[in-house]
């Protein structure tokens, strides 16, 4: 008996061996099969946007012309555009010329070895107190079509384009132009509407952001608040904040301290103006102005998403002491390797933009990023109707969530969101290092850093890399979320969180 029980456990082990065997092998067969598919459907993506990108490339140059046409039969004046950069041999002079002690922008045969490429030389003879070598993206101007990118070689590289007269006067025109009142009348590819244009109506409303304060009630309470400074990513306003985690903080939070989420330059309801290059040092000088000095903060703590992070990261850097804590939401930092230190900034448009037309957020990105026509395009179609299409939403959703994300995503500029993007985004490659680096090594506050794992615009190995140069940071990656359920959807869960931040610092 003994035996035939050995006997048959040994065929019942023999039997489930077997099983096993074939579940694991179904379980291989169909990761194979799972990992064919993925390559499948990278090399279909690749296809389709190698196609796609390449008319795209052909579309943006006839927007060109017709935009040219256009603007100058509505506003008698012709405006120059970036795409309009053609190789050129000889640098671009005050006047015209190639003179080396003018010129704006000089050849890559004029510049060392170890910088080719196009620079920004000298401005203009006093430009000590304007605009700065840094402040400028290469991006703007020097954009590879597909086919050229396709087949670039790795390995360093540097812009090889020298910027054409009608660049240089664009740029030097903004730049050393005596200060303008503001437009009255926005172009007309532009929404003319109060909420957009308010601000040009009144001088005193065109010099400060549109800062959406949120304070205790008791006038006695608000000695002894603390303040809080909001800033938003791209093509966002201050409802990202005001109409998800505002509503969301407990009543001790809201009678003790004081928040105040910003409308960026040229978005939202602040200013829009269209001589503005939307630099780093614009938007930087802006809230200092709207927020700092206006409210007379001494001390405060920084909440900012996205593009935003880059802003927060200056403002503290800038005040060190002043700032208590630093909250950043899918900070877009990407460390630039070494074979393309060449050219970061054309490194970090390739990877917030990579032309691709899956997923759809990239997509977005790409035409927003690469093409300066196909974007204005975009602008006039959805942000100068942002009206129409918040009455639409409203009447089909019936949702307050969505129809205030139209707000935030609609209401802008093509001007100040093809610069910010530029000026901001891009060239946070040769900012972010350095500002992290202070943070972590001349800094003292409580840096908190979260990011949604599905984020497919800016991957989690952003929040990542940020969290190993700043060892003290602490690391939130949530699960299921991307670059806007980050806080939309789980507002009390993160106003909590932020309330538990300013609690620790406060106690430090």
């Amino acid at each position: 008996m003994h035996i035939a029980t050995c006997v048959w456990q040994e065929k019942a082990a023999a039997a489930m061996g077997a099983a096993g065997g074939r579940a694991g092998e179904w379980a291989l067969s169909r990761a194979s099969v799972w990992a064919l598919l993925a390559v499948a459907g990278g090399a279909l993506n690749c296809a389709v946007s190698f196609v796609v990108f390449s008319f795209l490339d052909v579309l943006d140059m006839v927007l060109c012309v017709v935009y040219k046409v256009v603007d100058y039969a509505v506003e008698a004046e012709w405006k120059p555009c970036y795409c309009s950069a053609a190789a050129r041999e000889d640098g671009v002079g005050s006047g015209g010329g190639g003179s080396a002690a003018g010129a704006l922008f000089v050849p890559p045969r004029a510049v060392s070895a170890a910088a080719a490429g196009p620079k920004v030389v000298r401005l203009s003879s006093s430009s000590a107190n304007k605009m700065q070598l840094e402040d400028v993206s290469d991006t703007l101007y020097v954009r590879a079509s597909l086919l050229s990118d396709a087949t670039r070689k790795p390995g360093p590289s540097a812009p090889a384009l020298t910027v054409s007269p009608a660049i240089a006067e664009l740029i030097r025109g903004k730049m050393d132009r005596a200060p303008r009142p503001p437009r009255q009348a926005p172009c007309w590819s532009d929404c003319d509407c109060k909420h957009c244009h308010s601000w040009s109506t009144g001088s005193r409303s065109s010099h400060h952001l549109y800062v959406h304060v949120q304070a205790p009630p008791s006038p006695t309470v608000e000695a002894a608040t603390e303040a809080v400074v909001f800033i938003h990513g791209f093509i966002s306003s201050s409802v990202f904040w005001t109409e998800t985690v505002f509503p969301a903080f407990s009543p001790a939070a809201r009678g003790k301290y004081r928040m105040f989420a910003v409308d960026l330059l040229g978005f939202g309801r602040s200013p829009k103006p269209a001589e503005s290059l939307y630099t780093l040092r614009e938007h930087l000088e802006m809230i200092e102005r709207s927020v700092l000095q206006r409210y007379r903060l001494r001390s405060f703590h920084v909440v900012a998403h996205s593009l935003g992070s880059v802003l927060a990261l200056a403002l503290a850097v800038k005040y060190p002491d002043a700032v208590k804590s630093l909250t950043l939401l899918a900070p877009p930092y990407f460390p630039v390797p070494e074979s393309e230190a060449g050219a970061a900034t054309q490194y970090v448009m390739r990877r917030v933009a990579p032309r691709r037309v899956w997923p759809p957020i990239a997509f977005g990105a790409s035409m927003a990023c690469w093409y300066e026509h196909v974007s204005r395009t975009i602008c006039l179609t959805i942000c100068r109707h942002h009206r129409v299409w918040d009455r639409l939403f409203r009447l089909f959703t019936r949702n307050r969530m969505r129809t205030f994300l139209i707000e935030a995503f609609m209401c802008h500029t093509h001007n100040a969101a093809w610069h910010t993007l530029h000026n901001i985004m891009c060239l946070s490659a040769s900012r972010m290092g350095s500002y992290l680096d202070v943070v972590s090594d001349q800094l003292s506050c409580k840096v908190a850093l979260f990011h949604g794992r599905d984020d497919e615009l800016l991957p989690v190995e952003c929040t990542l890399a940020v969290g190993a140069r700043v060892p003290r940071a602490r690391v939130t990656v949530y699960d299921n979320k991307d670059h806007i359920t980050i806080v939309v959807g789980q507002e009390k869960l993160f106003a909590a969180e932020l309330e538990a931040i300013w609690t620790a610092a406060s106690q430090d």
